[in-house]
């Protein structure tokens, strides 16, 4: 009998000509290797700190071991020899016989290297390339495993681990196969299939009725829920922890601080936090060069930390948090910060900006020249960094995928880049606006608030300061850009209001002035053409509910277009209070019951005023038809029992609840404000039924706890 283990990769092939199974088991073959490589690396980096750690090692053997014991099937001869190698090691090492040091953690990372290189040959060639390094690596591993005292020089362990320079990540640490591929749960996939049942059910039913039939409405509805559903699931099945991009720093952050001479400390927080895998693999390369020049230009080095009363281990701190309809991804050290007068003379210098206009730039638009292309403050180039071809990489990569960034720094206590990710590329909540006629859409995450005004206000109270107009909100005077006007736009006859959408973009609070409203949708994202693309005010189209297309504006690229700068208020780096403030939930300020109260901005669908009569009651609970729907109302102002007020209006916040809605009734609507949270005394638990609202303890109201209605009611019609 042939032995399977002396069959070449070839062979193999051969055997099963016309088996597309075997291309089947081969792929399966590197995304499980890979899975398993990129476990065995942070086990690898965890394991310097724990050495005696028995699971960490059962993991990493486990690891070579399974590819060790696959590769003999397929006639992988290269892949046996090298993961045999590091099988005696780690066998060692597992049976406590070595224990593991600094330089036998580099002899594995280099086997680690080594086996992701062979991998990306089969998948690319089919074939596992020539040995190359891989005798060197070998003889590496069985030194250490006979006990060999012998000491390698930093190039020639350098040479037999066979990687790119230190501190890059190796050109074969990501496999094409393991990125194209998802693991999803089968629950999840069974629920996708039950939903797209149900949504051939419906749409046979809509076919076969007539619209005009009483019975076509709650059709149209649960066609709507049951497509929401589906597109929520499809969604979760995109969805992957960022955990998946984080496990490569640790590695990283070993290379680079062991070249640079720099004990650095990686702290990883919110790990899982979930994105949209396309997202993930788009912000691998911007957080690289964050944290090499977070390493590089960031952290002093040890005896500068001393001298400066710090610890002589830098600490950077990778974190991930859902905010809104965003990911925030920083990226913190505690280094020296950045001295913004060094900025300005180093663009002065390299031509990037003029002196006079540098001399008008605030600190906080200084800091932002950095993402300037060919910017860099390094005194000399090496291979970590110093080319100025890594922020303007940063910035441009995220705002590709609908994102932000921002900087903050504090000269002497560090620097955090903040990258806000859109939780999806391809939906995405946006308002409708119409200008001249024409429909854009206005993606609802930089949209704070909207103001209405009539002609007669337009008139008295939009303010011009040299040609440039300003709008006077609560106090503080609000930049405006006509959206006409920037569009160059026909000029409409007539006199007529206008509303005012306050945006928020990239540090910019300006309001866009528009002629009207339609509904909320939440849009299909498609790509623009090149054409639009170059005009640089769009960041996308899509087809609207009634078929027509619709640009959807870019809130930041307008800004820049139009000359907005950045708020005053928020040129100077915040204190740590007000930084916890402003990164904090907004709420929707209202008052309810004679005292204000607080509704998450994030949970608020919209806000209507409906006449009292408009209520009616199921079980004696107090009911409103929304949408052909039956919303429950829960009556904080006690309008609802007043007879008096039976011919007035009320204000009703309409509120999502998982997959429900919910109505509140309010007396008014004050403001909406950045919440701050607040400790339960003696303890580290966030009091979540209150916040801190422009420095008042502010109730929250918990809509979760509106009773649901005694049995799920529809009204036709």
């Amino acid at each position: 009998m042939l032995r399977a283990n002396l069959l070449t990769f070839s062979q193999v092939l051969s055997i099963f000509p016309d088996k597309p199974g075997v291309d089947d088991l081969i792929r399966e073959f590197l995304i499980e290797s890979q899975d398993g490589l990129d476990r065995m690396e942070q086990c690898l980096t965890e394991l310097e700190e724990r050495p005696q750690d028995a699971e960490l090692l059962a993991e990493i053997f486990r690891s070579v071991h399974t590819i060790k014991g696959t590769t003999g099937f397929l006639g992988f001869l290269r892949l046996e020899s090298l993961s045999h190698a590091g099988e005696n090691l780690l066998g060692l090492l597992r049976d406590r016989k070595l224990e593991a040091n600094g330089e036998i953690i580099t002899a594995l990372l280099g086997l680690l290297d080594g086996l992701r290189a062979i991998l990306q040959s089969i998948e690319a060639t089919e074939s596992e390339g020539e040995a190359g390094q891989d005798a060197a690596i070998i003889e590496r591993l069985r030194e250490l495993a006979d006990g060999s005292q012998v000491k390698a020089s930093a190039a020639a362990v350098s040479a037999k681990k066979g990687k790119a320079p230190a501190g890059e990540e190796p050109a074969v640490a990501h496999s094409g196969a393991a990125e194209s591929t998802l693991r999803v749960d089968i629950g999840l996939l069974n629920r996708m299939m039950n939903l797209v049942g149900e949504l051939v059910l419906t749409r046979n039913q809509i076919l076969q009725s007539n619209s005009a039939e009483a019975g076509f409405a709650p059709l149209a509805r649960r066609l709507d829920m049951v497509t929401a559903d589906l597109r929520e699931a499809v969604m979760k099945a995109r969805m992957q922890p960022v955990s998946h991009v984080f496990s490569k720093f640790p590695r990283l952050v070993r290379d680079l601080s062991q070249q640079l001479g720099k004990p650095v400390r990686l702290e990883l927080q919110g790990q899982e936090t979930e994105l949209d895998k396309s997202l993930l693999e788009a912000i691998k390369d911007p957080l690289t060069h964050s944290v090499r020049n977070a390493i590089d230009h960031g952290i002093e080095a040890p005896e500068v930390r001393q001298a400066a009363g710090k610890s002589p281990e830098g600490l950077l701190r990778l974190s991930a948090r859902q905010q809104g309809s965003y990911v925030v991804v920083e990226v913190t050290d505690d280094g020296g910060g950045i001295r913004v007068e060094r900025i300005r003379d180093k663009a002065i210098e390299r031509r990037l900006i003029t002196a006079q206009k540098a001399a008008q730039l605030s600190d906080r638009e200084l800091l932002q020249l950095i993402f300037l292309p060919g910017f860099s403050t390094a005194e000399k180039v090496t291979n970590v960094s110093g080319r100025g071809v890594g922020m303007d990489v940063v910035r441009t990569n995220v705002e590709r995928i609908g994102g932000k960034v921002e900087l903050d720094s504090r000269p002497g206590s560090g620097t955090t880049l903040r990258l806000s990710i859109p939780l999806t590329l391809a939906i995405i909540p946006a308002l409708i606006v119409r200008s001249r006629g024409q429909n854009f859409a206005l993606p609802q995450g930089a949209l704070f608030e909207l103001v209405h005004l009539s002609a007669g206000q337009a008139r008295e109270e939009i303010e011009w300061l040299e040609n440039a107009p300003l709008y006077r909100l609560r106090g503080r005077l609000l930049p405006l850009v006509f959206l006409d006007r920037l569009l160059a736009q026909t000029e409409a006859g007539g006199d007529a209001g206008c509303y005012i959408a306050v945006l928020n973009a990239d540090g910019r609070r300006y309001g866009l002035v528009v002629d009207g409203l339609a509904d909320p949708e939440e849009i299909v994202v498609k790509p623009l053409s090149a054409v639009l693309k170059g005009i640089g005010m769009f960041s996308g189209a899509t087809v609207m509910g009634n078929g027509e297309m619709a640009l959807i504006l870019d809130p930041g690229a307008i800004a820049v277009r139009a000359g907005v700068s950045l708020n005053a208020d928020e040129q100077d780096p915040p204190d740590t209070e007000q930084a916890s403030a402003v990164s904090g939930p907004e709420f929707l300020l209202v008052e309810a019951g004679g005292e204000e109260a607080a509704l998450p901005l994030e949970d608020i669908l919209r806000i209507e005023r409906i006449p009292r009569t408009r209520v009616e009651r199921v079980s004696q609970r107090p009911v409103l038809r929304f949408e052909g729907s039956l919303l429950p109302l829960e009556d904080r102002v006690g309008l609802l029992e007043a007879a008096a007020s039976r011919d007035s209006e009320i204000t009703v916040v309409v509120c999502r609840d998982g997959g429900r809605h919910v109505g509140v009734t309010v007396s008014q609507v004050v403001d909406v404000a950045s919440g701050a949270p607040l400790m339960h005394a003696g303890t580290n638990i966030v009091a979540t039924e209150v916040t801190l609202l422009k420095e008042r303890v502010t109730g929250v109201i918990d809509v979760a706890q509106i009773p649901e209605l005694p049995e799920p009611v529809e009204i036709a019609g």
